[in-house]
């Protein structure tokens, strides 16, 4: 399989058919309500793409997306949901990312101190470079305190896992690992526990709060018993920003009043130090945690119901290698092809963030495998992540978890993996819009299965569903002989 490529003309130079793109987007106004329907209750998620793939033989194809009315004036998109034509999101030269973060609207800017922050602007705007800069440079100045802040808070939550193991019989995993994930940030961020400021121990209710609120209108409540009309509420009108408001200040405050240097360093490259703050409370709450709180369970999840086997390989690759560098280090790291491929095949299959959105900035024409297809300048581009991941035109067996997928030669697939509005074989800059931690994420998925696997030898998992991905309970450990 060659590299991913699109076309940068109205002409095909892999001289394929140019195809008019199927699909339609209904009646005004019912249109994207019957959508929504399907979408949310009628097919679900993958089911309503996969149906429509079906329908018009085509992986590109027009749909509506929620929220639609009366959150978002518009959920026209062209859906572009295989590995060669999703590639097209990525390049700035051609599509544009403003106000395009969570799709075909945008919540209230009162959620950000009245800021459009970084993750809303295109990098044709100038804040945009000043401030993917200062991320870029903030993760640098801290790459030292990746390992050690990490294992001391996998400690914690590894702790609190045995301890309610003990008590309860099952532990939640989530809710201890969003916990320890905002401690991690947090002090990442400002060099102060949470604990030791006025947030205690209440910084991921107050952050799970304020997301829950944005990204309503992309997801259900979940509860079995609710009527769809009811539950179809929170798609229909915006939810209001007063709710998170005591929270959210008290996020903010903790931050501006923790991270003095860091804003001071803002402030000298020209950056407002109030406009500085709500954009590191975002990377911080949305950003990180927001991203780890999905992963983190999703990786668990996966390794956890593949069994004793690969727990066993696992095991032995981490402890062989921990042993004769003598530590956690970042070369010892290097040295585990089986335990770095199992995270990359994580990212792949579940991707922390499903969606990526973007405007064409010009007339374009997108290939798919067997088709071209001329977007016109204006129209907001979809793609659905986990199925560009899960092309069987890529991957093998693309449903199943192979953790061993990434070694060797298979490691030419890389490029294939976009978790990070982006491939995984590219790096963020200040000039595009992958994600400034992509490298950070990666590290930290791979330091929980290393500190999972010197504590253990194998564990037993429950799985379920939540909002925001998978429910994850541990239901035993076998600790490590």
């Amino acid at each position: 399989m060659t590299s991913s490529s699109f076309n940068q003309s109205k002409a095909s130079p892999a001289n394929l058919p140019l195809r008019d793109i199927p699909g339609d987007y209904g009646l005004p106004f019912f249109g994207p309500i019957k959508d929504r329907y399907d979408y949310f209750y009628n097919q679900g998620e993958d089911e309503f793409f996969r149906t429509r793939i079906a329908k018009y033989k085509s992986t590109v194809f027009r749909t509506n997306m929620p929220p639609g009315p009366f959150i978002s004036s518009n959920s026209k998109v062209v859906a572009v949901l295989d590995s060669k034509s999703f590639p097209i999101l990525f390049d700035t030269s051609k599509v544009e990312k403003k106000d395009l973060l969570d799709g075909t609207y945008m919540p209230s800017t009162a959620f950000f101190g009245g800021y459009r922050v970084c993750a809303f602007l295109d990098p044709s705007e100038p804040t945009h470079h000043a401030l993917k800069s200062f991320f870029l440079s903030f993760l640098a100045s801290s790459h030292k305190k990746f390992i050690p802040y990490l294992r001391t808070s996998l400690s914690d939550l590894f702790l609190n896992l045995e301890t309610e193991i003990t008590d309860e019989k099952t532990a939640d995993f989530n809710t201890n690992s969003d916990n320890m994930a905002f401690d991690f940030v947090f002090r990442l961020l400002t060099g102060v526990h949470p604990s030791e400021t006025k947030l205690k121990s209440k910084g991921s209710g107050y952050t799970d709060t304020w997301l829950a609120l944005q990204l309503a209108p992309l997801g259900t409540l979940g509860l079995k018993y609710l009527p769809n009309f009811i539950d179809d509420i929170i798609h229909t009108f915006p939810l209001p920003f007063f709710i998170a408001k005591p929270g959210y200040k008290k996020l903010y405050k903790a931050v501006y009043e923790s991270a003095t240097s860091l804003l001071d360093e803002a402030e000298s490259s020209g950056i407002k130090r109030a406009e500085a703050c709500h954009n590191l409370v975002f990377l911080a709450g949305f950003n990180a945690f927001g991203g780890m709180k999905v992963l983190f369970p999703s990786l668990i999840k996966w390794i956890g119901t593949a069994g004793e086997s690969l727990h066993q390989r696992l095991a032995e690759e981490i402890r062989t290698v921990v042993k004769e560098e003598g530590d956690v280090t970042f070369s010892a790291l290097e040295r585990m092809p089986l335990m770095k491929s199992a995270v990359y095949e994580a990212l792949r299959i579940q991707p922390p963030v499903p969606y990526q959105y973007a405007s064409a900035k010009e007339d374009l024409v997108v290939e798919s495998h067997d088709g071209a297809f001329e977007i016109k300048k204006g129209e907001i581009i979809f793609g659905f992540q986990p199925l560009a991941t899960k092309d069987p035109e890529v991957f093998s067996n693309p449903e199943e978890f192979i953790a061993d997928r990434f070694i060797g030669d298979g490691e030419k697939l890389l490029k294939y993996v976009y978790w990070s509005n982006g491939r995984e074989t590219e790096n963020p800059t200040a000039d595009n819009k992958q994600c400034p931690a992509k490298d950070l994420v990666v590290l930290c998925s791979r330091i929980m299965l290393v500190e999972f696997f010197l504590r253990y030898d194998t564990f037993t998992v429950e799985i379920g569903k939540v909002a925001l991905g998978a429910s994850v309970k541990i239901t035993s450990f076998t600790k490590a002989t």
